[in-house]
Protein backbone atom coordinates (compact mmCIF):
# COMPACT_ATOMS: atom_id res chain seq x y z
CA UNK A 1 0.00 0.00 0.00
CA UNK A 2 1.76 3.35 -1.05
CA UNK A 3 1.67 6.73 0.85
CA UNK A 4 1.00 9.63 -0.76
CA UNK A 5 3.87 12.24 -0.17
CA UNK A 6 1.26 15.77 0.22
CA UNK A 7 3.63 18.77 -0.25
CA UNK A 8 4.07 20.97 2.76
CA UNK A 9 4.98 24.82 1.73
CA UNK A 10 7.40 26.14 3.87
CA UNK A 11 7.26 28.47 7.15
CA UNK A 12 7.94 31.94 6.42
CA UNK A 13 10.38 34.02 8.67
CA UNK A 14 8.80 35.60 11.76
CA UNK A 15 8.87 38.98 12.25
CA UNK A 16 11.60 38.09 14.76
CA UNK A 17 13.55 36.12 12.44
CA UNK A 18 13.53 38.85 10.12
CA UNK A 19 14.97 41.03 12.52
CA UNK A 20 17.96 39.06 13.18
CA UNK A 21 18.05 39.16 9.48
CA UNK A 22 18.66 42.93 8.90
CA UNK A 23 20.51 43.01 12.37
CA UNK A 24 23.17 39.95 10.80
CA UNK A 25 23.41 41.72 7.28
CA UNK A 26 24.06 45.17 9.18
CA UNK A 27 26.96 43.63 11.02
CA UNK A 28 28.41 41.86 8.39
CA UNK A 29 28.84 45.28 6.40
CA UNK A 30 30.52 47.18 9.34
CA UNK A 31 32.87 44.50 9.61
CA UNK A 32 33.41 43.75 5.84
CA UNK A 33 34.06 47.60 5.39
CA UNK A 34 36.58 47.93 8.58
CA UNK A 35 38.16 44.82 6.58
CA UNK A 36 38.82 46.79 3.65
CA UNK A 37 40.86 46.11 0.53
CA UNK A 38 43.55 43.15 0.68
CA UNK A 39 45.42 42.65 -1.69
CA UNK A 40 47.32 39.38 -2.40
CA UNK A 41 50.45 38.94 -4.45
CA UNK A 42 50.56 36.14 -7.07
CA UNK A 43 53.73 36.17 -9.08
CA UNK A 44 53.84 39.86 -11.07
CA UNK A 45 50.06 39.74 -10.68
CA UNK A 46 47.71 40.10 -7.56
CA UNK A 47 44.62 38.99 -6.12
CA UNK A 48 42.32 41.63 -4.90
CA UNK A 49 40.10 41.02 -2.03
CA UNK A 50 36.87 43.78 -1.56
CA UNK A 51 34.47 44.48 1.12
CA UNK A 52 31.58 42.73 -0.72
CA UNK A 53 33.74 39.19 -0.64
CA UNK A 54 34.02 39.76 2.73
CA UNK A 55 30.39 40.07 3.10
CA UNK A 56 29.42 37.18 0.93
CA UNK A 57 31.70 34.80 2.45
CA UNK A 58 30.95 35.98 6.64
CA UNK A 59 27.08 35.28 5.28
CA UNK A 60 27.41 32.03 4.02
CA UNK A 61 29.14 31.18 6.93
CA UNK A 62 26.83 32.22 9.10
CA UNK A 63 23.92 30.62 7.09
CA UNK A 64 26.56 27.12 7.31
CA UNK A 65 27.16 27.13 11.03
CA UNK A 66 23.26 27.43 11.98
CA UNK A 67 22.98 24.24 12.97
CA UNK A 68 25.41 24.58 15.47
CA UNK A 69 24.35 27.95 16.77
CA UNK A 70 21.70 28.94 19.91
CA UNK A 71 18.30 29.06 18.33
CA UNK A 72 18.01 32.81 18.78
CA UNK A 73 20.78 33.89 16.78
CA UNK A 74 21.03 31.06 14.32
CA UNK A 75 20.46 31.71 10.27
CA UNK A 76 18.21 29.05 9.88
CA UNK A 77 16.35 27.82 6.70
CA UNK A 78 13.51 30.86 7.16
CA UNK A 79 15.66 33.29 7.27
CA UNK A 80 17.63 31.99 4.35
CA UNK A 81 14.54 32.22 2.03
CA UNK A 82 13.76 35.67 3.11
CA UNK A 83 17.42 36.86 2.58
CA UNK A 84 16.98 35.40 -1.05
CA UNK A 85 13.75 36.86 -1.28
CA UNK A 86 15.33 40.37 -0.71
CA UNK A 87 17.89 40.39 -3.18
CA UNK A 88 16.19 41.41 -6.36
CA UNK A 89 14.78 44.72 -4.45
CA UNK A 90 17.91 45.43 -3.31
CA UNK A 91 19.76 44.89 -6.26
CA UNK A 92 17.80 47.48 -8.00
CA UNK A 93 19.52 50.59 -6.17
CA UNK A 94 22.96 49.01 -7.28
CA UNK A 95 21.45 49.31 -10.98
CA UNK A 96 20.24 52.40 -10.50
CA UNK A 97 23.45 53.85 -9.37
CA UNK A 98 25.12 52.49 -12.25
CA UNK A 99 21.92 54.05 -14.33
CA UNK A 100 23.38 57.12 -13.63
CA UNK A 101 26.87 56.79 -13.99
CA UNK A 102 25.58 55.09 -17.37
CA UNK A 103 24.33 58.14 -18.50
CA UNK A 104 26.64 60.80 -18.25
CA UNK A 105 29.42 58.32 -19.78
CA UNK A 106 27.07 58.09 -22.87
CA UNK A 107 29.15 59.98 -25.01
CA UNK A 108 32.11 57.81 -23.97
CA UNK A 109 30.46 54.32 -24.79
CA UNK A 110 29.29 55.62 -27.71
CA UNK A 111 32.70 56.81 -28.54
CA UNK A 112 33.53 53.21 -28.11
CA UNK A 113 32.70 51.54 -31.14
CA UNK A 114 31.87 48.27 -32.09
CA UNK A 115 33.28 46.71 -29.02
CA UNK A 116 30.17 47.10 -27.02
CA UNK A 117 28.13 45.02 -29.62
CA UNK A 118 30.31 42.78 -30.46
CA UNK A 119 31.80 41.72 -27.14
CA UNK A 120 28.38 40.38 -26.50
CA UNK A 121 28.88 37.62 -28.83
CA UNK A 122 31.60 36.76 -26.32
CA UNK A 123 29.37 36.25 -23.48
CA UNK A 124 26.67 34.10 -25.43
CA UNK A 125 29.30 31.85 -26.89
CA UNK A 126 32.46 32.09 -24.86
CA UNK A 127 30.25 29.35 -22.14
CA UNK A 128 29.65 26.77 -24.17
CA UNK A 129 33.62 27.47 -26.24
CA UNK A 130 35.45 26.91 -22.59
CA UNK A 131 33.20 24.79 -21.13
CA UNK A 132 32.00 21.88 -23.10
CA UNK A 133 35.16 20.74 -24.37
CA UNK A 134 36.72 20.35 -20.41
CA UNK A 135 33.12 19.14 -19.80
CA UNK A 136 33.75 16.14 -22.70
CA UNK A 137 37.20 15.54 -21.07
CA UNK A 138 35.86 15.16 -17.77
CA UNK A 139 33.64 12.43 -19.23
CA UNK A 140 30.08 14.53 -18.83
CA UNK A 141 27.79 13.68 -21.49
CA UNK A 142 24.55 15.85 -22.09
CA UNK A 143 24.68 17.51 -18.18
CA UNK A 144 27.49 19.63 -20.66
CA UNK A 145 25.01 21.08 -22.51
CA UNK A 146 23.05 22.77 -19.52
CA UNK A 147 26.04 23.69 -18.18
CA UNK A 148 27.62 25.31 -20.93
CA UNK A 149 24.99 26.96 -22.93
CA UNK A 150 25.37 30.17 -20.82
CA UNK A 151 25.86 31.23 -17.47
CA UNK A 152 22.80 29.44 -15.70
CA UNK A 153 20.74 32.11 -14.00
CA UNK A 154 17.17 31.90 -14.26
CA UNK A 155 15.96 32.17 -17.98
CA UNK A 156 18.04 29.45 -18.62
CA UNK A 157 16.53 27.13 -15.90
CA UNK A 158 12.97 28.19 -17.59
CA UNK A 159 14.71 27.41 -21.31
CA UNK A 160 15.95 24.23 -20.45
CA UNK A 161 12.84 23.11 -18.37
CA UNK A 162 10.76 23.79 -20.97
CA UNK A 163 12.44 22.14 -24.06
CA UNK A 164 13.81 19.01 -21.71
CA UNK A 165 12.44 19.14 -18.51
CA UNK A 166 14.72 19.45 -14.98
CA UNK A 167 14.99 15.85 -14.43
CA UNK A 168 16.54 15.52 -17.76
CA UNK A 169 20.69 15.20 -18.07
CA UNK A 170 20.22 18.94 -19.57
CA UNK A 171 18.35 20.20 -16.68
CA UNK A 172 20.89 18.30 -13.97
CA UNK A 173 23.62 20.23 -15.73
CA UNK A 174 21.70 24.09 -15.96
CA UNK A 175 21.00 23.51 -12.33
CA UNK A 176 24.92 22.45 -11.91
CA UNK A 177 25.76 25.84 -13.34
CA UNK A 178 22.87 27.91 -11.53
CA UNK A 179 23.52 26.30 -8.10
CA UNK A 180 27.66 27.04 -8.85
CA UNK A 181 27.18 30.53 -9.98
CA UNK A 182 24.78 31.46 -7.09
CA UNK A 183 27.73 29.83 -4.13
CA UNK A 184 30.61 29.96 -5.56
CA UNK A 185 30.12 33.10 -9.19
CA UNK A 186 30.54 36.51 -7.17
CA UNK A 187 33.72 34.87 -5.41
CA UNK A 188 35.28 33.53 -8.50
CA UNK A 189 34.50 35.92 -11.15
CA UNK A 190 35.57 38.38 -8.62
CA UNK A 191 39.25 36.90 -8.17
CA UNK A 192 39.63 35.96 -12.40
CA UNK A 193 38.64 39.90 -12.50
CA UNK A 194 40.92 41.47 -10.48
CA UNK A 195 44.00 38.87 -11.44
CA UNK A 196 43.46 39.64 -15.00
CA UNK A 197 43.33 43.29 -14.36
CA UNK A 198 46.22 43.18 -12.07
CA UNK A 199 48.45 42.00 -15.33
CA UNK A 200 47.78 45.05 -17.21
CA UNK A 201 46.81 42.87 -20.33
CA UNK A 202 43.71 44.03 -21.05
CA UNK A 203 42.37 47.90 -20.77
CA UNK A 204 39.83 48.20 -17.71
CA UNK A 205 36.98 49.25 -20.26
CA UNK A 206 37.49 46.49 -22.46
CA UNK A 207 37.13 44.22 -18.94
CA UNK A 208 34.48 46.30 -17.61
CA UNK A 209 32.60 44.88 -20.56
CA UNK A 210 33.68 41.50 -19.91
CA UNK A 211 31.84 42.17 -16.46
CA UNK A 212 28.93 42.93 -17.87
CA UNK A 213 27.59 38.63 -17.58
CA UNK A 214 24.17 39.10 -17.56
CA UNK A 215 24.03 38.01 -13.44
CA UNK A 216 23.77 41.53 -11.30
CA UNK A 217 25.95 39.80 -8.49
CA UNK A 218 28.17 38.66 -10.67
CA UNK A 219 28.65 41.42 -12.34
CA UNK A 220 29.15 44.12 -9.00
CA UNK A 221 31.78 41.33 -7.97
CA UNK A 222 33.51 41.69 -11.13
CA UNK A 223 33.22 45.43 -11.68
CA UNK A 224 34.34 45.96 -8.27
CA UNK A 225 37.51 44.23 -8.69
CA UNK A 226 38.14 46.25 -11.70
CA UNK A 227 37.46 49.24 -10.41
CA UNK A 228 39.70 49.13 -7.39
CA UNK A 229 42.92 49.13 -9.54
CA UNK A 230 42.09 52.09 -11.12
CA UNK A 231 41.82 56.24 -10.24
CA UNK A 232 38.71 57.27 -9.03
CA UNK A 233 37.98 58.93 -12.45
CA UNK A 234 38.83 55.32 -14.41
CA UNK A 235 36.57 53.64 -11.77
CA UNK A 236 33.50 55.25 -12.56
CA UNK A 237 34.14 54.80 -16.18
CA UNK A 238 34.03 51.12 -15.35
CA UNK A 239 31.02 51.01 -13.77
CA UNK A 240 29.79 52.79 -16.28
CA UNK A 241 30.33 50.52 -19.10
CA UNK A 242 29.86 47.24 -17.16
CA UNK A 243 26.63 48.01 -16.47
CA UNK A 244 25.66 49.06 -19.85
CA UNK A 245 27.03 45.66 -21.21
CA UNK A 246 25.06 44.05 -18.36
CA UNK A 247 22.59 46.25 -19.76
CA UNK A 248 22.75 44.81 -23.15
CA UNK A 249 23.47 41.12 -22.20
CA UNK A 250 20.15 41.46 -19.79
CA UNK A 251 17.84 42.65 -22.41
CA UNK A 252 18.50 40.52 -25.41
CA UNK A 253 20.12 37.61 -23.22
CA UNK A 254 16.71 35.08 -23.32
CA UNK A 255 16.35 35.26 -26.78
CA UNK A 256 19.93 34.98 -28.11
CA UNK A 257 20.51 32.03 -25.35
CA UNK A 258 17.09 30.21 -26.96
CA UNK A 259 17.91 30.91 -30.54
CA UNK A 260 21.08 30.90 -30.85
CA UNK A 261 23.35 29.60 -28.51
CA UNK A 262 21.49 26.83 -27.11
CA UNK A 263 21.14 25.38 -30.56
CA UNK A 264 24.49 26.24 -31.33
CA UNK A 265 25.79 24.22 -27.98
CA UNK A 266 23.61 21.36 -29.27
CA UNK A 267 25.23 21.03 -32.40
CA UNK A 268 28.57 21.33 -30.80
CA UNK A 269 28.35 18.72 -28.53
CA UNK A 270 27.52 16.37 -31.25
CA UNK A 271 30.38 17.19 -33.27
CA UNK A 272 32.87 17.19 -30.26
CA UNK A 273 31.31 14.31 -28.29
CA UNK A 274 32.71 11.58 -30.53
CA UNK A 275 35.81 13.02 -31.32
CA UNK A 276 36.80 14.39 -26.98
CA UNK A 277 34.18 12.49 -25.08
CA UNK A 278 35.15 10.02 -22.58
CA UNK A 279 32.88 7.50 -20.37
CA UNK A 280 33.09 7.02 -16.48
CA UNK A 281 31.19 5.79 -14.05
CA UNK A 282 29.95 9.55 -12.73
CA UNK A 283 28.71 9.77 -16.79
CA UNK A 284 26.62 6.71 -16.61
CA UNK A 285 25.09 7.71 -13.49
CA UNK A 286 23.87 11.03 -13.84
CA UNK A 287 22.62 9.53 -17.21
CA UNK A 288 19.87 7.47 -15.33
CA UNK A 289 18.13 11.12 -15.40
CA UNK A 290 17.80 12.00 -11.70
CA UNK A 291 18.22 15.00 -11.01
CA UNK A 292 19.26 14.74 -7.54
CA UNK A 293 16.89 17.04 -5.96
CA UNK A 294 15.24 20.03 -7.42
CA UNK A 295 16.73 23.92 -5.83
CA UNK A 296 14.24 25.53 -3.18
CA UNK A 297 13.33 28.43 -5.28
CA UNK A 298 10.24 29.40 -3.03
CA UNK A 299 10.75 32.96 -1.96
CA UNK A 300 8.48 34.85 0.51
CA UNK A 301 7.21 37.34 -1.71
CA UNK A 302 7.35 40.78 -0.94
CA UNK A 303 4.69 43.69 -0.87
CA UNK A 304 5.50 47.30 -1.79
CA UNK A 305 5.79 48.53 1.68
CA UNK A 306 8.10 45.82 2.35
CA UNK A 307 10.53 46.70 -1.09
CA UNK A 308 10.00 50.56 0.05
CA UNK A 309 11.54 49.20 3.84
CA UNK A 310 14.27 47.03 2.00
CA UNK A 311 15.15 50.02 -0.37
CA UNK A 312 15.94 52.16 2.47
CA UNK A 313 17.85 49.88 5.16
CA UNK A 314 19.79 48.80 1.67
CA UNK A 315 20.43 52.41 1.56
CA UNK A 316 21.42 53.20 4.93
CA UNK A 317 23.59 50.70 5.15
CA UNK A 318 25.58 51.61 1.89
CA UNK A 319 25.40 54.92 3.34
CA UNK A 320 27.62 54.16 6.61
CA UNK A 321 29.94 51.92 4.33
CA UNK A 322 30.29 54.60 2.17
CA UNK A 323 31.36 56.85 5.44
CA UNK A 324 33.28 53.75 6.67
CA UNK A 325 35.60 53.26 2.93
CA UNK A 326 35.22 56.63 1.23
CA UNK A 327 35.28 58.61 3.95
CA UNK A 328 32.55 60.94 3.09
CA UNK A 329 29.75 61.26 6.82
CA UNK A 330 26.64 59.39 6.21
CA UNK A 331 25.16 62.32 7.43
CA UNK A 332 26.67 65.04 4.51
CA UNK A 333 23.84 66.72 2.99
CA UNK A 334 25.04 65.82 -0.47
CA UNK A 335 25.51 62.22 0.10
CA UNK A 336 21.95 62.18 2.24
CA UNK A 337 20.43 63.59 -1.09
CA UNK A 338 22.27 61.25 -3.63
CA UNK A 339 21.13 58.79 -1.68
CA UNK A 340 17.09 59.80 -1.81
CA UNK A 341 17.79 60.32 -5.76
CA UNK A 342 19.16 56.65 -5.98
CA UNK A 343 16.10 55.31 -4.25
CA UNK A 344 13.72 57.39 -5.99
CA UNK A 345 15.10 56.14 -9.21
CA UNK A 346 14.16 52.82 -8.14
CA UNK A 347 10.75 53.62 -6.70
CA UNK A 348 10.26 55.38 -10.49
CA UNK A 349 11.56 52.59 -12.52
CA UNK A 350 9.59 50.04 -10.26
CA UNK A 351 6.59 51.54 -10.90
CA UNK A 352 6.99 51.72 -14.43
CA UNK A 353 7.49 48.17 -14.41
CA UNK A 354 4.42 47.84 -12.95
CA UNK A 355 2.43 50.33 -15.10
CA UNK A 356 3.58 48.22 -17.92
CA UNK A 357 2.02 44.81 -16.82
CA UNK A 358 5.98 44.03 -16.14
CA UNK A 359 6.71 42.96 -20.01
CA UNK A 360 10.06 44.18 -19.67
CA UNK A 361 12.48 43.25 -16.34
CA UNK A 362 12.41 46.02 -13.61
CA UNK A 363 16.40 46.29 -13.83
CA UNK A 364 15.69 48.17 -17.27
CA UNK A 365 13.21 50.31 -16.03
CA UNK A 366 15.57 51.42 -13.30
CA UNK A 367 18.39 51.75 -15.89
CA UNK A 368 17.15 53.90 -17.88
CA UNK A 369 15.20 56.38 -15.30
CA UNK A 370 18.83 56.91 -14.24
CA UNK A 371 20.45 57.58 -17.32
CA UNK A 372 18.07 59.74 -18.16
CA UNK A 373 18.70 62.01 -14.97
CA UNK A 374 22.65 62.17 -15.35
CA UNK A 375 22.36 62.43 -19.67
CA UNK A 376 24.67 65.47 -20.40
CA UNK A 377 21.72 67.37 -22.47
CA UNK A 378 19.42 67.63 -18.93
CA UNK A 379 19.53 70.62 -17.52
CA UNK A 380 19.85 69.51 -14.19
CA UNK A 381 22.41 66.27 -15.16
CA UNK A 382 25.56 67.97 -13.66
CA UNK A 383 23.87 68.75 -10.37
CA UNK A 384 22.27 64.90 -9.84
CA UNK A 385 25.65 63.69 -11.23
CA UNK A 386 27.43 65.67 -8.13
CA UNK A 387 24.85 64.43 -5.42
CA UNK A 388 24.64 60.84 -6.42
CA UNK A 389 28.54 60.82 -7.16
CA UNK A 390 28.79 60.81 -3.31
CA UNK A 391 27.77 57.65 -2.94
CA UNK A 392 30.40 54.99 -4.17
CA UNK A 393 29.45 52.06 -6.41
CA UNK A 394 31.09 49.43 -4.43
CA UNK A 395 29.39 50.96 -1.13
CA UNK A 396 26.30 49.52 -2.47
CA UNK A 397 27.65 46.00 -3.63
CA UNK A 398 28.60 44.92 -0.11
CA UNK A 399 25.28 45.23 1.45
CA UNK A 400 23.72 43.38 -1.62
CA UNK A 401 26.67 40.36 -0.75
CA UNK A 402 25.53 40.47 2.44
CA UNK A 403 22.05 39.21 2.03
CA UNK A 404 23.35 36.51 -1.03
CA UNK A 405 25.69 35.12 1.09
CA UNK A 406 23.01 34.72 3.95
CA UNK A 407 20.47 32.71 1.59
CA UNK A 408 23.14 30.58 0.28
CA UNK A 409 23.34 27.49 2.71
CA UNK A 410 20.03 26.41 1.90
CA UNK A 411 21.17 25.28 -1.55
CA UNK A 412 24.63 23.74 -0.38
CA UNK A 413 22.83 19.90 0.01
CA UNK A 414 21.28 19.77 -3.35
CA UNK A 415 24.72 21.29 -4.92
CA UNK A 416 26.67 18.61 -3.03
CA UNK A 417 24.57 16.12 -5.12
CA UNK A 418 25.56 17.12 -8.56
CA UNK A 419 29.50 16.49 -8.04
CA UNK A 420 32.55 18.45 -8.60
CA UNK A 421 33.27 17.77 -12.08
CA UNK A 422 30.13 19.57 -13.10
CA UNK A 423 31.68 22.27 -10.97
CA UNK A 424 34.59 22.50 -12.54
CA UNK A 425 32.65 22.76 -16.11
CA UNK A 426 30.57 25.73 -14.47
CA UNK A 427 33.77 28.14 -13.18
CA UNK A 428 35.09 27.23 -16.97
CA UNK A 429 32.02 28.20 -18.28
CA UNK A 430 31.63 31.72 -16.31
CA UNK A 431 35.55 31.85 -17.16
CA UNK A 432 34.63 32.02 -21.00
CA UNK A 433 31.86 34.45 -20.55
CA UNK A 434 33.71 36.93 -18.97
CA UNK A 435 37.52 35.99 -20.68
CA UNK A 436 35.39 35.85 -24.76
CA UNK A 437 33.98 39.25 -24.04
CA UNK A 438 37.07 41.07 -22.47
CA UNK A 439 38.78 39.30 -25.63
CA UNK A 440 35.98 40.63 -28.30
CA UNK A 441 36.06 44.22 -27.12
CA UNK A 442 39.80 44.33 -26.57
CA UNK A 443 40.25 44.10 -30.35
CA UNK A 444 37.60 46.64 -30.92
CA UNK A 445 38.67 48.90 -28.20
CA UNK A 446 40.10 52.25 -28.76
CA UNK A 447 40.50 55.12 -26.41
CA UNK A 448 37.09 56.42 -26.33
CA UNK A 449 38.71 60.29 -25.80
CA UNK A 450 40.22 60.09 -29.42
Amino acid sequence: MSTAVTYTPPRSASMGERTRLFVAAFIIVLIAEFIGNISIPLGPAKIVLLPLLWALLMGAALGLTARHMPAGVSINSEIQRSAAALLQPALLLFIAKLGLLVGGSIPKIAASGWGLLFQEFGHFFGTMVFGLPVALLLGIKRQAIGATFSVGREPSLAIISEKFGMKSPEGQGVLAEYLTGTIFGAVFIALLAGFLTSTKIFDPLALAMGAGVGSGGMMAAAAGSIAAQQTPEVAKEVAAFAAASNLITTTIGTYFTLFLSLPFTIWAYKVLEPLIGRTTKASIQNDEGDAGGEVEHEAPSLTMSAQAFVWTAVGVFALIGNWINYKVPATDPAALQGMAIIVGVVAAGYALYRLTARKLPAVIWVSLVGMVLTYPAMPFAAAVSAMTGKINFLSLATPILAFAGLSLAKDVPAFRRLGWRIVVVSFAANAGTFIGATLIAQFFMHNPGV
